[in-house]
């Protein structure tokens, strides 16, 4: 069989790209890292900014939508989007509003009762026999009190110096992340804010270069992608929010403390899934223990109870319905996602497994049904 020049030239190109991956791997895989560091702010911008249009763009169906007024049509997204802002903001700030005083109490209640505790055990120490027996231990006991000095000079020094090249380390990163955040977020109204527009301009060079039957697939796959990614983020938050009314409302049964502001905390951090709760979970127990560690011990046992019943009924059947899932490849998703990659693994383990199920589906039932057109998503 004869091939044609541009089949020539294709299957030319990606010899020589298999080529250079077999010879140089390592160098490509710096390249993609350097390019990946480099992009990091508008990979993370691009992912606010499709969170941010969901509720933005439901916004938007509500504020006049019969109107015909140009004033008012271009006011519209700038007004959906400033609301859909202040709206994550005021949850947010309501979440740690209500957390972090609490924290601070729990934490201030501590310190001031170590003193107590210093004490109780200074008269231990005074009228116990085994403690009198350990102090003439040491007082017989030959200690070389230099040799201690100059370690404990050395082991100082050593501390500062430390504790200064972790102070400069910590200073930097805060400020490139608060850079990131800044420039991502920027990026995130451009893209929110011109969507169409953006849109417009990837169609126009689509048509330009790529053949029409590539286009017509690259629609198909991102128009289940989106679908997959949309029911995802909301079935997550339906998700966190019976998770923290859970349990907000069983803690208020058993008469655990701060209820309402750790059943807050936990739907917040519940919105990382699986692992989310016990974040949540983890500040809970803080709050309760430093003030009753046995009620801090049965909170823990009540958020065990409660997280395995969220993993195992209710996050497969509200995450996994919402975006057409079977539970156990939900649970599959988010253990593969998790071990490749972590939280963000787990965080896009279930879109993906979402995507790629739903297109295997899709091309089965075509097979099956060669002459009737085949839904994208049931």
């Amino acid at each position: 069989m004869r091939l044609s020049k541009q089949e020539f030239i294709r299957y030319g190109v990606l010899i020589a790209i298999f080529l250079v991956l077999l010879v140089y791997p390592a160098q490509i895989f710096n390249i993609f890292n350097v390019l990946y560091s480099a992009a990091f702010p508008l990979i993370i911008g691009a992912a606010l900014a499709y969170c941010i249009n969901l509720l933005s763009s439901s916004l938007e169906k509500w504020f006049w939508p019969k109107a015909k007024n140009k004033w008012a049509v271009g006011f519209r997204r700038p007004a959906a989007l400033l609301v859909a802002l202040c709206l994550i903001v005021s949850i947010i700030a309501w979440v740690m509003r209500l957390v972090l005083p609490q924290f601070i109490t729990a934490i201030s209640g501590f310190f001031s009762s170590l003193p107590d505790v210093i004490n109780q055990f200074n008269k231990w120490l005074n009228n116990s026999n085994q403690a009198s027996a350990i102090t003439s231990q040491l007082q017989t006991t030959k200690i070389d009190w230099n040799t201690i000095q100059a370690k404990l000079m050395k082991f100082i020094s050593t501390g500062l110096t430390g504790v200064f090249s972790s102070t400069i380390s910590i200073f930097g990163s805060l400020s490139k992340g608060l850079f990131n955040f800044i420039l991502a977020f920027t990026f995130a109204i451009y893209i929110v804010s011109g969507k169409e527009r953006i849109a417009s301009n990837l169609n126009r060079v689509m048509n330009a270069f790529v053949s029409p039957k590539i286009i017509k697939k690259t629609h198909y796959f991102l128009k289940i992608t989106d679908k997959a990614f949309s029911s995802f983020i909301t079935g997550q938050v339906i998700e966190a929010f019976i998770l923290g009314t859970l349990c907000a409302l069983g803690m208020w049964i058993f008469k655990f403390p701060n209820a309402l502001s750790i059943g807050a905390l936990v739907g917040i951090t519940a919105l990382v899934p699986m692992i989310g709760a016990w974040i949540g979970g983890g500040v809970g127990f803080v709050l309760i223990a430093v003030t009753s560690p046995l009620q801090g011990v049965l909170f823990v046992v009540y958020i065990i109870v409660l997280q395995q019943l969220e993993s195992n009924l209710i996050y497969p059947r509200v995450v996994g319905g919402s975006i057409g899932l079977p539970g156990i490849l939900v649970l599959v998703a988010i253990t593969v996602g998790g071990g490749l990659a972590g939280i963000v693994g787990m965080l896009i383990g279930v879109p993906i497994m979402a995507t790629i199920y739903q297109l295997i589906k899709n091309a089965t039932l075509k097979k099956e049904l060669p002459d009737k057109k085949i839904p994208t998503q049931k």
